[in-house]
């Protein structure tokens, strides 16, 4: 088990958390160990992840990147759960790879410097905006990068048009994974 290898603080945060995950929109345990196993094996350097919550899947993403010397920057709107995972984050020591930015989603990826790069971005936000920040990160994801998007079989309806619209599209390779809420994992091939 991957959280064998984590501090005894961060498995007891991780566990609280979980208990929680239905009020704070989390993703399963299955799903952050799949997302955990992949950025490491990927060995992704930089991450964006929309939609922070209360840090839980940031801490996998987090521990992960400590792993391949990598950083994530994160976004969330609300100051109340920036809090929560500001505090989350530092006790389970990886506040020193999280950046994370307030505000909608859209205006701050609209305003990203042309020049930012990712290799990785995670998608858990407002659901009926996935093609929008979709299309918002397109030009900052490097060939060769992923974009996973979580809820795309539990909010079908409010995904397709995002679903439909990277299916089309000829610079990616998409695949649904029967992951629990199901997760969208897209690879930028040229």
């Amino acid at each position: 088990m991957i959280t064998d290898t984590f501090d005894k603080t961060t498995q007891e945060t991780l566990k609280s958390l979980e208990k929680t995950q239905h009020d704070f929109w989390n993703i399963s345990r299955t799903t952050a160990e799949f997302l955990y196993d992949f950025i490491v094996d990927a060995k992704v350097k930089n991450a964006l992840e929309v939609g922070t919550s209360n840090g839980y899947s940031g801490i996998w993403l987090g521990k992960a990147l400590q792993k391949t010397g990598g950083k994530l920057l994160t976004i969330e709107f609300y100051d109340k759960r920036i809090v929560l995972a500001q505090e989350n984050f530092a006790k389970c020591g990886v506040s020193d790879v999280i950046t994370i930015k307030q505000g909608k989603a859209e205006a701050i990826l609209e305003h990203l410097p042309e020049d930012y790069k990712i290799d990785f971005a995670f998608i858990d936000a407002n659901k009926k905006l996935y093609i929008n920040f979709f299309h918002l990160i397109d030009p900052h994801l490097n060939v060769g990068g992923y974009i996973a998007c979580d809820n795309v079989i539990s909010h079908a309806a409010k995904v397709q048009p995002f679903l439909e619209d990277i299916a089309q599209n000829p610079n990616y390779e998409n695949v649904v994974l029967p992951l629990p809420a199901g997760l969208s994992l897209a690879k930028k091939i040229r």
